[in-house]
């Protein structure tokens, strides 16, 4: 395995010391050293990753020097447009290093969410025309690699280093951002599903959100059929719900997102807000963390993330951070209609015996589907 320090420090060493993008599991020791490492003017956590591609072209127009973008391969389809519209040779001609996290890869278990972004991976990098390599776990080889992917974006390419699971030892992350809320992610999605009609559905975001409502219904001996687990497509959960609640207005909707989510689309709030349904409720769940990839910071807990939902035209919109206020948001919220957003600020973490859906996506879908047209 490769140590992370190397790894990071062999990149500052030839000439690469602006950081963005957004974690991946696979690549939360290397972010970990780059947060605890670089100031908050060379690392940059960004909404998405085609934004990190564009922080990266910023950085190149300011200094000339090349910057490294860091993402989950499922972060590939944010970035095709900057990286084929603006770095790419034929528009600005900009380089830059792209840092890879190889999820769902060939012959290797995984998540169904993964499984075929991990079989395109190579191949949209070969439409983009982006040289690549695969690291190794070999600390001599890696930094062969590593030499030849420094030399081709110092002379002008954009070059990719694809990194498969458990390619670098283990880092613990040391500028940790703790809070003192009161409420924990898990507590508060109990809370809140059992608040909800039983004409009502769910619409969950990819990671940690969508297991705890998998497994607080498995808790409760309650069946999944409300519920859709937005598994992968991280950030458009709530376009998926809106356009359940404009189909079925009868129906009210629940929205059960993230900061990172809400924050790496924000311009869908502006968009659900606009179309002024009566029947949808925009819950955020809001620990200022990345919490399935390593807890790396959000932004989350820095916005005011109701005057945003008011801002952009939301008909309601609440925080909270007590099982008290809580309750309360969601007695006065069964008597509203309108778009509202209900934004729970809990702990971060999760307990490590957290399971996984049992059901297939396809079998989620099929499900909740049969529970629309009842």
């Amino acid at each position: 395995m490769i140590d992370t320090q190397f790894f990071v420090e062999t990149l500052r060493s030839g000439g690469i010391d602006f950081f963005a993008g957004v974690p991946d599991s696979l690549l939360k020791n290397v972010c970990a050293y780059i947060t605890d490492h670089l100031d908050a003017a060379h690392n940059i956590i960004a909404a998405n990753e085609g934004a990190a591609v564009a922080l990266a072209a910023g950085h190149y127009l300011a200094t000339g020097s090349p910057a490294c973008v860091y993402m989950q391969n499922s972060g590939e389809g944010n970035a095709v447009n900057p990286l084929a519209s603006l770095t790419d040779p034929e528009v600005y001609n900009i380089p830059l290093l792209l840092l890879i996290g190889w999820r769902g890869r060939p012959g290797v278990h995984d998540e169904p969410q993964h499984i075929k972004q991990g079989k395109i991976t190579m191949g949209l990098l070969n439409v983009l025309g982006i040289n690549y390599d695969v690291l190794s776990k070999d600390e001599s080889v890696a930094a062969r690699q590593l030499a030849v992917a420094l030399a081709a974006v110092k002379s002008g390419s954009t070059y990719a280093i694809v990194v498969e699971k458990d390619t670098f030892d283990a880092y613990q992350l040391q500028s940790k951002t703790e809070t003192n809320l009161a409420l924990g992610r898990e507590e508060a999605i109990g809370y809140v599903a059992r608040a909800i009609g039983s004409n009502d559905v769910i619409v969950s975001t990819t990671g940690m959100i969508s297991r705890e409502l998998f497994e607080y219904r498995v808790a409760m001996g309650q069946g999944h059929e409300r519920d859709f687990l937005t598994v992968g497509s991280m950030g458009h959960a709530s376009q998926i719900a809106l356009g359940i609640a404009l189909a079925q207005p009868q129906r009210r909707v629940w929205c059960f997102d993230g900061d990172g989510a809400t924050i790496m689309h924000m311009g869908s709030m502006a968009i659900l807000a606009s179309k002024k349904v009566e029947n949808y409720v925009h819950v955020v769940f809001n620990n200022g963390a990345h919490d399935s990839v390593g807890g790396q910071p959000t932004v989350g807990l820095q916005i005011d993330l109701p005057a945003v939902a008011r801002a952009v035209g939301y008909s309601h919109a609440m925080s909270v951070e007590t099982v008290d206020d809580l309750a309360n948001s969601l007695k006065v919220i069964e008597n509203q209609k309108g778009v509202i957003l209900l934004e729970v600020k809990v702990r971060k973490g999760n307990r490590k015996d957290l399971g996984r859906p049992t059901t297939t996506p396809v079998q989620n879908k099929e499900a909740l589907m049969n529970f629309l047209r009842s």
